[in-house]
């Protein structure tokens, strides 16, 4: 069974006095807070690549012909 680590995360102080009024707030520990918000961040990295995966098929169209049709157009 894997136990948790133990770390050291820098935090300004203001952000640090919030995260301990929500922890309170909502009965959780500043671990789990930070856990949950690692995790979401970690949630949305895996959704981001499976939409660049199901893509990578797709046809590409280089920056300069998109801006080629943009001027061509007058939108710049």
């Amino acid at each position: 069974m894997a136990t948790d680590t133990r770390t050291t995360v820098y935090l300004k102080p203001k952000v640090y006095r919030a995260l301990k009024a929500k922890a309170a707030s909502t009965d959780q520990s500043v671990s789990d807070l930070i856990n949950a918000a690692v995790l979401g961040t970690m949630r949305e990295d895996e959704i981001d690549l499976a939409a660049v995966t199901a893509r990578r098929k797709e046809p590409s169209r280089p920056l300069e012909k998109a801006i080629e049709d943009l001027k061509r157009d007058g939108l710049l």
